[in-house]
């Protein structure tokens, strides 16, 4: 067993033991991928403020995310397809996110449905949608979340439409993969993967085939897919989808100043400052330069999440230290997945809260609570001055 200390160790497990497709979903964006690089070398721009003879002792990466206890404010973004990583991945996911005490949220583009999570774990999880026509699927899925005791709904709201990711469309991104001369050359270097998989029932989406109108297999899904995303939405479609779940409502996708504040005017319980990690946007700015502007402008009208970027617990600290009330990662915590499953999840947390916590102690702080803008050093132009 290889010796795990940072992510980049489960990365490079991951890509050798997932087939091409799945890792290249998950490590990658959107057209030149520009977004997707700056959102983690942009953190590298931000220095950390070293200070020494301060008491140590005691320290604690405890706080509170939409007002739920969590062992440290990093929850496990919503990831479609985490249960082609490798199989059951969700469950897995979600049972490690339990065991150390921060939130999963499950994407509705899962392999494992609702109902499967809910089954295979006791506390509360988040459950991610996107803007969809169908307001009958829409309202199922709501209450199939609320029968499955999620705590709150997750409205990815960057969306719309879907951005060009050219590695997806030449790897014939599928679920349950597309049997092609290439694909198959590849899984037939990936033995463990593919054992796993056919020991499991669940290879396709969990929470739509079989649920949404005319979806009866995997054959069907893609023309379901293709229009059932509303080009239309408005802020009154979402007010529509918060009416309709009637508990905690997180926005996710938020990249503007504006849109933040009609965020928090909606009634929003939570904002995740997010481009979709890339994925989306490309040549938009990077998530952690429109966090600080972003706080400034409604942190004391809404909760200001970041995702997109994370590699490290440094990333999660310099986030917090610029005013984030929680982060999310999606990427590292399905390397550890598709690297060594359930364990893999788990490591990946115990990296992120090591570094975290070390980095605290360093940076002269106790508590998560206590960061802010005075344990980092930020260049005089981080933010750009853009025309």
């Amino acid at each position: 067993m290889p010796i795990i200390t940072e992510i980049e160790d489960l990365r490079r497990l991951h890509e050798r033991r997932t087939p091409r497709m799945f890792y290249d979903y998950a490590e990658s964006g959107s057209w030149t991928e520009q977004t997707f690089r700056e959102n983690s070398s942009d953190f590298d721009l931000i220095r950390l403020r070293q200070r020494v003879a301060v008491d140590m002792a005691g320290r604690s990466t405890a706080s509170q995310m939409i007002g739920e206890d969590v062992a440290m404010p990093v929850g496990l973004a919503p990831v479609g397809l985490t249960g082609m990583q490798c199989a059951d991945g969700e469950i897995k996911a979600a049972r490690a996110a339990e065991a150390f005490g921060v939130p999963f949220c499950l994407s509705t583009m899962s392999i494992c449905s609702i109902e499967d999570v809910a089954e295979h774990t006791t506390k509360p999880f988040w459950f991610q949608v996107y803007t969809l026509k169908d307001s009958d699927f829409m309202q199922r899925l709501f209450d199939r979340a609320k029968a499955a005791n999620c705590s709150a709904i997750v409205i990815t709201v960057d969306l719309q439409v879907l951005g060009q990711r050219h590695k997806d469309l030449k790897n014939g991104l599928s679920a349950p993969p597309k049997l092609t001369a290439k694909s198959i050359a590849n899984m037939m270097t990936k033995i463990p993967w593919g054992l796993e998989m056919l020991g499991t029932k669940r290879r396709s989406f969990g929470n739509i085939v079989g649920h949404a109108a005319g979806v009866t297999d995997p054959s069907s899904l893609s023309s379901w897919t293709a229009e059932a995303f509303d080009p239309s939405l408005d802020w009154e479609r979402i007010k529509e989808f918060r009416r309709m779940w009637g508990g905690k409502v997180i926005l996710k996708g938020i990249l503007d100043v504006e849109d933040a504040k009609k965020a928090a005017e909606i009634g929003a319980d939570a904002i995740i400052v997010s481009n979709h990690g890339g994925r989306q946007l490309d040549g938009a700015l990077s998530s952690i330069k429109m966090l600080e502007p972003i706080v400034e402008a409604v942190g004391d009208k809404v909760e200001v999440h970041l995702d997109s970027g994370i590699r490290s617990g440094q990333d999660v600290l310099k986030a917090l230290a610029m005013g984030a009330k929680g982060t999310y990662i999606g990427r590292a915590f399905v390397n550890g997945l598709g690297a060594m499953g359930e364990a893999g999840v788990t490591k990946a947390l115990e990296v992120i809260h090591k570094e975290l916590d070390v980095t605290m102690a360093l940076c002269g702080q106790r508590n998560v609570s206590e960061l802010g803008r005075h344990n980092l050093l930020v260049p005089k132009d981080f933010h750009g001055t853009w025309g």
